[in-house]
């Protein structure tokens, strides 16, 4: 079993760029489409947040926690 430290270690660049990606579409989403609601907020980063580590593991670069 890995202990927590370790997954922290394998999840913590991963949660860094997921981060980034959700800075970056919710300025993108607000610039073009003006203000967000914190609605449309919220759903932005759901969908990031649930897609990211599946788009990784597509990719074949997620990090060993995440393999099934």
């Amino acid at each position: 079993m890995t202990s927590t430290a370790e997954k922290v270690r394998q999840l913590a660049p991963h949660w860094a760029v997921m981060f980034i990606v959700m800075f970056v579409a919710l300025a993108g989403v607000e610039r073009v489409a003006g203000g967000l609601g914190l609605a449309a907020s919220l759903a932005i980063v759901f969908v990031i947040a649930v897609a990211y580590p599946v788009a990784v593991r597509a990719l074949g670069v997620a990090p060993p926690v995440w393999r099934r």
